[in-house]
């Protein structure tokens, strides 16, 4: 059953909300630098570049015309007319790791990895980051336009209202192993979530549930505000201290801290200035097109499942040390990098291949990772706040090695988001374990964002990829004393057996 709220109390809470977003909105300009390249209002957009393809089969001569869109696409399905005939199925589109298949079309963000350009919606990342606040980019992203000041104050007053988590959720929580990941935990709670909100889930109220706009919207402003308060939760069980309620009265970013530093003091008040830096974190994290987490995010969704299922499986995926938690391995390799001096040692390791470099190069980005450039001024701010990190010196003095080094301009190998961002969350005192979540928390925008992009989406179809068989082709079912034995690699290994069982598997029952 809906709460009741007079309409005096509406007003007030909008009120409070919009006062704490403006009090906290402002940081020095000076702090970022916008990239003369992501930034360029003059740059053109690709022009059109359709037609047709034609393919001649040197195996069977024949010629096949597909048509190619004008963004540049093939549809895969085109080839598997293009078949030898007898027991040939047609060509299917072999893809490792899907380094150039489009599953979706989508207008939420655009990269070009080869200039190093990062926009959502069109407005370049540096920009939303001087200018903007994370609940205003969560906005642009789900709904398309920048909001108005009223829209505004509605949208955080809906996520405010919906931070709060069922207690039947924080008992999980606090049940869980005390050595418990807070990413595990996350998953955990965030899969968790669609049993205790029934009516999301579309398995038990009907297949077109998230077609009424007002079920998407609530879903939408319930996984925002609650995403904070499960991942306050998880970082509290950590110090054994229990959850704390939210505020509605701060910035989405404010009450995040409030929630994790005000040990129950109603009256505490986050370090504005730490506020806006982790804010402007949420906006570069919120959003990076198809990525593992996004892609698992609308691949669940397209079997119709509720939300919440879908964007734990999202999570699950940003869980994984080659997605989230790369940072931490930066933070690993400049503590054993140690000092400034080791450098030289440490570059001639990296292209012996005998040492790894973390934080440098990406998928998608063959130049300066935008976000990393906005991030390298945070933290500054961050270390003239709570001090400066000893690392930071080592971290410079191998951007600028690297960066000079021909090995690594010939490979296009420059920092990405993940060399800075630890150094800030450690010098703002979260412990390595809990960089991942700090990445979830906003990424919710972005998973959301392709959830309701998908729903509506006309040629969404449930993802059933192709795979390429190359297993026996026929064998028949043999009796036990007709089988050959298998190698050791297709065989159970020995499985460890703990002390603990070994003593009890010593004893005897009568």
């Amino acid at each position: 059953m809906e709460a009741r709220f007079d309409p005096a109390d509406l007003a007030r809470g909008r009120l409070a909300v919009i006062a704490a977003h403006l009090a906290t909105s402002s940081i020095s300009p000076a702090l970022l630098e916008t990239s003369p390249v992501s930034a360029q209002v003059a740059a053109r957009a690709p022009s059109a570049i359709g037609g047709f393809l034609t393919v001649i089969d040197e195996r069977t001569g024949k010629k096949y015309e597909i048509k190619v869109s004008d963004e540049g696409t093939v549809k895969a399905s085109d080839f598997k007319k293009i078949s030898t005939g007898n027991q040939d199925k047609g060509l299917k589109l072999y893809d490792p790791g899907y380094l150039n298949t489009a599953p979706v079309r989508s207008s939420i963000c655009y990269i070009d990895g080869d200039e190093g350009i990062l926009r959502y919606r069109g407005y370049p990342i540096e920009e939303l980051a001087e200018s903007s606040t994370f609940t205003e980019v969560a906005y642009l992203l789900m709904y398309g336009n920048l909001p108005s000041q009223n829209q505004l104050v509605d949208w955080e007053f809906a996520i405010s209202q919906h931070s709060a988590v069922p207690q039947g959720l924080l008992d999980i929580i606090q049940g869980m192993p005390h050595d418990a990941h807070p990413m595990g935990v996350l998953v955990s709670a965030m899969s968790a979530l669609s049993v205790f909100h029934p009516d999301a889930n579309p398995a038990l109220r009907g297949q077109d549930l998230y077609k009424l706009k007002q079920v998407r919207d609530k879903q939408i402003a319930r996984i925002l505000g609650k995403a904070p308060t499960i991942a306050a939760a998880a970082y509290l069980r950590l110090a054994g201290r229990p959850p704390v309620l939210s505020s509605n009265n701060l910035s989405y970013s404010e009450n995040f801290l409030y929630m994790l530093d005000s040990l129950g003091n109603h009256s505490y008040k986050p370090n504005p200035r730490l506020a806006r830096v982790l804010d402007i974190l949420f906006i570069l994290h919120a959003e990076h097109e198809m990525n593992c987490s996004t892609a698992a995010a609308r691949h669940l969704a397209s079997s119709g499942v509720d939300v919440f299922t879908a964007l734990a499986g999202a999570v699950g995926a940003l869980y994984g040390p080659l997605h989230g938690g790369a940072n931490e391995a930066v933070l690993k390799m400049l503590n054993e990098i140690g000092t400034v001096e080791n450098i030289p040692e440490f570059i001639e390791g990296v292209k012996n291949r005998k040492r790894k470099m973390s934080g440098f190069g990406h998928r998608v980005y063959k130049n300066y990772d935008p976000r990393a450039k906005v991030i390298r001024k945070l933290a500054e701010e961050v270390f003239s706040i709570v001090g400066r990190d000893p690392l930071i010196e080592v971290a410079v003095a191998l951007e600028k090695a690297a960066l000079t080094d021909e090995y690594f301009i010939k490979r296009k190998l420059y920092p990405n988001v993940d060399f800075y961002s630890g150094l800030i969350y450690r010098a703002m005192g979260f412990p390595t374990e809990f960089f991942p979540v700090l990445f979830a928390i906003p990424r919710m925008a972005g998973y959301l964002a392709h959830w309701r992009e998908s729903l509506d989406d006309p040629d969404r179809k449930i993802m059933r990829p192709q795979q390429v068989y190359t297993g026996v082709w026929l064998r028949h079912y043999m009796p036990f004393r007709e089988r050959t034995m298998p190698t050791e690699a297709d065989s159970l290994g020995q499985v460890s057996v703990s002390n603990a069982s070994r003593r009890r598997l010593a004893g005897s029952s009568t």
